[in-house]
């Protein structure tokens, strides 16, 4: 079961977008959005508002991504961050048989090397730093996990 529903952004003014549309896919996702809002250091911050445009390994097709998180930070930096397990942000063990299950993972970790790729570049040259949150990430930040 996925755990996803509608955000009720709590304090607008902090939010760079439409507050009235903010979902979140995973119970990490809401629960980094709760920090966003009661962090005093999170200036600004918005959720899937940023959308980069880039070319998938897989299929060499253009898509658009989604960016799970844009901070902008106290400090001037800002950030556009993914949020995965962190089993989705490593390279799928190679197994003898090539079962379904293997050529999904093999398939979803080629697109999000794809996604990132493109995240990165896109982020240095505006200056700004992209990260993937694993929920070890979210665990050090202290945000408590549901």
């Amino acid at each position: 079961m996925t755990y996803h529903g509608k955000y009720k952004v709590k304090n607008p003014r902090k939010y760079k977008g439409n507050p009235n549309n903010v979902r979140y896919r995973s119970s990490w996702e809401r629960q980094v959005f709760r920090w966003c809002e009661s962090t005093p250091e999170v200036i600004k911050w918005n959720s899937e508002e940023v959308v980069i445009p880039y070319r998938c390994k897989t299929d060499g097709q253009m898509h658009r991504y989604f960016v799970d998180l844009y901070l902008e930070m106290a400090n001037g930096n800002i950030y556009l961050i993914e949020i995965k397990p962190h089993a989705q942000t490593q390279p799928p063990t190679v197994s003898k048989r090539k079962t379904r299950k293997y050529l999904n993972e093999v398939m979803t970790y080629a697109k999000n090397i794809s996604k990132w790729e493109k995240a990165h570049e896109v982020c240095e040259s505006r200056g700004w730093i992209f990260q993937v949150w694993t929920e070890e990430t979210i665990k050090n930040l202290g945000i408590k996990l549901i």
